[in-house]
């Protein structure tokens, strides 16, 4: 893949695997990887923590200055499960290739065990179910492609992404 490509968002509901499969397809691409969620927590603390002493709203600005950083050094890119929600993180991934990684309730309730996820806090699975439902419209909206990763080895999910990459730079005429 060339570094001059444009950047791959990958975006999705909170386990869906963002981080892991994002990380792994930068490696398999040679380019940077960023966790948004990682860049804001380094810089302001704990997301947890965010949320408690500044409101969602505050987080979501914190958020989308990190994509846009993001966006500009290139490469892989994993946001946060509401990044999509901003008007201004969505005006940030113009441009960008979006993957869109989804998973079924069943999937995603081991993986959100005891999480410290603040939208979560209360409600556990019906409260994920609800936030995915709110955000769903928006997630299909954006996504240039869609893996599920319910029941698959994530190395399956991101051999499938590179796939995709790769057919989609040569039918777009550019090269990975």
């Amino acid at each position: 893949m060339v570094t001059d490509a444009p950047p791959v968002v990958v975006i999705g509901p909170m386990g869906a695997g963002k981080s892991s499969v994002g990380k792994r397809v930068a490696k398999a691409l040679g380019v940077p990887f960023t966790d948004t969620d990682r860049v804001i927590a380094r810089s302001h603390g704990p997301i947890p923590a965010i949320f408690a002493d500044r409101g969602e709203p505050a987080f979501r600005e914190l958020e989308a200055e990190a994509v846009r950083q993001a966006m500009a050094t290139g490469g892989v890119i994993a946001v946060g499960g509401g990044a999509v929600t901003h008007a201004a993180t969505r005006e940030a991934l113009v441009g960008a290739r979006v993957v869109l990684l989804t998973v079924s309730p069943e999937a995603v309730a081991d993986r959100i065990a005891g999480s410290d996820r603040p939208l979560l806090a209360q409600g556990g699975i019906d409260a994920w179910q609800t936030i995915m439902d709110e955000r769903a419209a928006t997630y299909a909206q954006l996504a240039h492609a869609v893996f599920d990763t319910s029941r698959r080895p994530m190395s399956h999910v991101v051999d499938d992404v590179i796939a995709w990459l790769r057919d989609e730079s040569t039918t777009t005429g550019g090269t990975a």
